[in-house]
Order: C-alpha cells, then structure tokens, then sequence
C-alpha cells in the first residue's frame, strides 16, 4: 500500500518549552533552506467547491441560446451604458461576469487564459464523487491513492525544501495526498513553535525509530516548522497598493505570496473557495448584487491582488482554477442551475499566452447539449492540467501524473508559452 508522508500543520502545532538551545531539526532546516533559495517554477491549483455555473462566468453572449434559456439569470450582453450589470466582453462571443472586472487587466496584458467547455468525462453530478475524480485525476475510479497535484512533483529534482508542496486549509486536500512531502497550513500568521527540551527529545525519538516512512516525516514536519515559524515572524506586507479581499481564498492566496517571496522551495501549492452551489436565486435582481456575483468578487479580487503582489514573480507562476462540474444549460424554476457537466477554466501567470479562449465551443443548442441538457464537455480537465504540468512544472510523465489517461502534447489547448 502506498504510504502517505503527510504534515498536517495547523494553529500552534507545537508549543515546546524553551531552554536556549538550538535543537538539531532547526539545523537541519537551515541545510534544506539552502537548496530552496532560488527560483523556481510554481503551479497553483485553486478548486472552486460546489460547481461553478461556467455559463455566468464566462458568458457566451454571442450565442443565442443562452438567453433564450436562461431568461431571468443571464448575463446581459455587453454595455458600456450598464458596465457593473453586463458581461465584459472579451472577443465578440465570450464575456467576463462584470464580478470579475480585477481580471480584465490580465487578459488585456495576455497573462489570463480561458479554456472553455472543459469537464470530466464521467457523468456523475455527486459533489462527492465529482471531487475526488478531479483531485485524484482518475475519472471515474474511487479507489486511485494520493492526488494528481502530490504527483505531478518532478521525481528528479534538488529540491529538498519541506515546503516544496503547501495545502491551504486545516487539513491536506485530497489532491496533495502521496508519497511527496506535503504541508496543511490553516494560518502562518497563527502558527508558532518554541524550541527546546521538548523539541530536543522529539527529534531524537523520530531519528531513532526503525520505520523509515514515520522517521522521515517527523524529520519534514521539524523542517517545515522552523521555516514556517521563521516567516510567522516577520510580518508580511504586500506590494504597495495590492489588498487582499477577506474571506477564505483571499487570506489563502497572500499566504502562497508570501511563500514565494520568501524562495523557500515551494513548488506546487493548492487552495480552495466554496459557495458555488447556486440552485436558488443565483443572480440578484442586479447582476452585482446575487450571490454568484458575491462568490465571483472574491475569487476574482483575490487571483487579481496575487498576481499584482506578486509582480515579476509571476513569470515563474501558473495559477489554475477548476470546478467539479458546471451547472444546467437551463435555469430553473427558482432562478438557479442544477447540477450539469461542461464548464470552464482560468490560466493566470507570465507564462500564459493569454487573452484568448481556447477549448471547442460545442454550441448550445438542444442537439448540442449534453443529455440534451448540459453543456457538452469538448476538452477533458486533464488535457489542461497535463499541459500545465509538463510544460510548465517539467514532469513529462503524464501517465505517472494521471493515472489510465492516454494525454499526450497533442492534447495540449497550447495556452501556455513554448
């Protein structure tokens, strides 16, 4: 059976009484800092929890069954009279929700791609199931060990760092499960650690125990502490002008920021943002005022203050966002979506060929529709996942990363640089 090497680090992990002493994890930190001190390429997965209504997102506003069927929640065409209430447009066909006006810079810079129709091939529309297909990366199958994210670490590599791979949350998402090193973190800024007796007797009962895969993760997690407790000790400060939105992703997003600032080695990072299950009144009476419009100000104002915190760094970073799946072609009868299937996917970082939308759009005719209901998914979420991987993170074994899945380069959406 495989066995997970998993930290799970969160408020005040370790409270150890102090003497004075350096303990020898501490030291042990200071070596691996030394071969994560420099830059290196990031891929951060942000998973949009509930399934995500793709349609009202990324607007097909020149297509005219949108609004023949989504009579009350669709989003109004493009307007310069009514900006916060219409679709921003991006190329003639597709609109930006105005809810994610902070992205609209980065498109217009080419470092913000769209992958549209994007889905799963399984059919299911459990939350549950849909959720741990695209986390472990096998569609379909239940029984996959450890997430595609935990995976998709390059296997040759001098990267010693015990924060080479960070979970954001209280504890270690399913994607970042496996044989890597990986770090939970609920909050830096809470997180403390004193060193001493106590800290001394922990490492000497970890480095004398027999079992390699117990010994080596009590040696990660000592590592991960100190580097962890170090940052918590310099209070972080981004880019003048940049503020991160409250809420969950916002906080998430300044923390893999401060991370990357601090070139401890972090290489792959994964975040999430609920409130997408939109089965009732999924838009106001104004565009801006329902509770689409709530969850989508802060997933856009926090990709937004990232990468504008981050600056050039963001020529060694690819962000990546995904959903379960999306929701009915069809609103319903409460002004909601249910559960459907196609949906839609960002790529934000410098080496984005941005400002466009890739992926087939299949059309929203009945004919067209998945089940005659949904929108069709023309382009499987490993296709891009995968480009992301090997072009960017440099792990070219796909099927190590993905599991049963055939994707090859040709495969590829091409949305990011050569």
């Amino acid at each position: 059976m495989l066995q997970n090497r998993r930290i799970f680090l969160r408020n005040s992990a370790l409270a150890m009484a102090g003497t004075g002493t350096l303990p020898l994890w501490l030291e042990r930190a200071a070596k691996g800092a030394e071969t994560a001190g420099r830059r290196r390429k990031i891929l951060v997965a942000i998973f949009q929890r509930g399934a995500a209504d793709g349609l009202n997102i990324v607007v097909p506003h020149g297509d005219p069954q949108y609004y023949a069927m989504r009579p009350t929640i669709a989003i109004p065409r493009p307007s310069v009279a009514t900006p916060a209430e219409s679709a921003i447009d991006l190329d003639g066909y597709f609109g930006l929700n105005p809810a994610l006006a902070p992205l609209r810079p980065f498109w217009q810079q080419q470092q913000l791609a769209i992958i549209h129709a994007t889905g799963s091939p399984d059919p299911t529309r459990s939350h549950f199931d849909a959720q741990d297909y695209m986390e472990s990366g096998t569609p379909g199958l239940k029984s996959t060990e450890g997430g595609w994210l935990n995976r998709a670490l390059p296997a040759q590599s001098d990267n010693k760092s015990p924060v080479r791979a960070v979970s954001l949350g209280p504890n270690l998402a399913r994607a970042m499960r496996g044989p890597n090193s990986a770090v939970a973190i609920e909050s830096l800024s809470a997180f403390t650690v004193r060193d001493g007796a106590a800290a001394k007797a922990m490492e000497s009962m970890y480095g004398m125990t027999g079992d390699q895969v117990l010994g080596g993760t009590g040696k990660d997690a000592f590592q991960a502490m100190s580097l962890l407790d170090s940052l918590r000790k310099t209070p972080y400060k981004p880019a003048a002008g940049v503020t991160y939105p409250k809420g969950k992703l916002g906080p998430s997003m300044q923390q893999i920021a401060q991370l990357i600032k601090a070139d401890v080695g972090l290489e792959v990072a994964f975040a999430d943002i609920g409130g997408w299950d939109h089965h009732l009144n999924e838009v106001g009476q104004k565009v801006s005022l329902g509770p689409l419009a709530t969850v989508l100000t802060e997933f856009g104002a926090s990709l937004a203050a990232f990468a504008q915190d981050l600056g050039d760094r963001m020529e060694d970073v690819v962000v990546v966002t995904m959903s379960e799946f999306g929701r009915t072609a069809k609103e319903n009868g409460n002004r909601g979506t249910d559960h459907g299937h196609g949906n839609v996917m960002f790529a934000l970082g410098g080496p984005v060929r941005g400002g466009k939308v890739y992926g087939q759009w299949p059309g929203l005719a009945k004919e067209q529709l998945y089940e005659a209901r949904d929108l069709a998914v023309t382009t499987d979420f490993r296709d891009v996942l995968s480009e992301a991987v090997a072009s960017h993170l440099g792990n070219t074994n796909i099927a190590g990363v993905f599991p049963g899945y055939t994707g090859s380069a040709d495969r590829f959406r091409g949305f990011l640089k050569a």
